[in-house]
């Protein structure tokens, strides 16, 4: 008897995975009409027809979407940014009766297991946070044909096959260098995020760009003893710097507090602003600017979009509202060299 062809048969004559076979049939993610009509094409020539109980199964959705976090647990204890966001998130999947499925992981191999494991029947897509330049997660999301969203700190899309939300991390370090600069700050230092995030060197780019020098730049961990390590250190310069930018208010507050127990008066002696805008900021003494980065949008936005695409939508690429210097006290004083 002659063998029934079967979905393999149609993925190698095709030239395409098994699994964008299953797409094609069973629509559950955008393929393209060229694939499309080639798969199609195949499977008549073949013979092949999809099984209707396989195809249903296939078809179901975990009403489920995932978030992998390589991230140190102390950091998202203290950091208010990922609350915000997600409250975002969730925001938008109860109106949906979509559960979030958050997976903390230690190194790139549990990563990569991590996003292989909750594909196989436990999320119906993700959101990718913490973007890296040539971004080694993009591959592995195409080979398992997920449904995406990336949240971004520009426009320069690794991936434009997949939605993203970004955001424009520069502008906002311009305004707080150039408005320090008028204030009669002439050694203006950053302490940033880690440099193998998009979005702490999006930050330092721009730093550099309206300070000239690396003198004064400092590379942080987003956790609070790394703010307070690394303001020491700028303040046991010869010459040290009279206003810090920090790129989150852990460290900020971290090393506003560490100022203050030397004897520094802030903003007087010592100017400092931080990044997230975390609600006990503006409570400080004294209150301390910060820029909003608009973290309950972006997940609101994210969340939005995946179910988008998890529906059949267009991979689309969307900007969120430009974040907000939010001026308070600690850099009011003015700084005569």
């Amino acid at each position: 008897m002659k063998r029934k062809p079967t979905i393999d048969d149609v993925a190698r004559e095709a030239g395409v995975t098994k699994g964008t076979v299953s797409h094609v049939f069973n629509g559950h993610r955008p393929i393209s009409e060229t694939t499309r009509q080639r798969v199609i094409d195949t499977a008549a020539k073949l013979g092949w027809v999809p099984n209707s109980s396989a195809r249903a199964l296939a078809a179901k959705r975990c009403n489920a979407i995932g978030i992998v976090l390589a991230r140190d647990p102390q950091v998202l204890h203290s950091d208010m940014f990922f609350s915000v966001f997600l409250s975002g998130v969730e925001s938008v999947l109860v109106k949906s009766e979509v559960a979030l499925v958050l997976q903390m992981v230690s190194d790139r191999q549990a990563e990569a297991r991590a996003y292989r494991s909750m594909y196989q029947g436990r999320v119906d897509g993700f959101i990718v946070l913490d973007l890296t330049y040539s971004d080694w997660r993009i591959d592995l999301l195409r080979e398992l044909e997920a449904s995406v969203v990336l949240v971004q700190s520009s426009n320069d899309n690794q991936a434009p096959d997949f939605s993203s939300v970004w955001v424009d991390d520069r502008a906002p370090m311009r305004t707080l260098v150039r408005t320090l600069k008028t204030r009669g700050h002439h050694r203006v230092a950053h302490i940033s995020g880690p440099l193998r995030y998009v979005h702490s060197n999006e930050r330092v780019i721009s730093y550099l760009d309206e300070t000239g020098t690396d003198e004064f730049l400092r590379e942080g961990n987003f956790t609070a003893e790394s703010g307070l390590k690394l303001t020491r250190e700028l303040l046991s310069l010869e010459q040290p710097p009279t206003a810090i930018i920090y790129s989150n208010d852990v460290m900020a507050i971290a090393g506003l507090s560490y100022a203050q127990s030397i004897g520094m008066s802030i903003p007087e002696d010592l100017s400092i602003a931080g990044f997230d805008d975390d609600p006990i900021s503006v409570h400080l003494n004294p209150p301390m600017t910060s820029v909003s980065t608009n973290a309950y949008e972006r997940g609101q936005l994210a969340a939005e979009q995946l179910l988008a695409v998890i529906q059949g939508g267009t991979p689309q690429s969307i900007e969120v509202q430009r974040p907000k210097v939010r001026w308070r006290k600690s850099t009011e004083g003015t700084m005569l060299d």
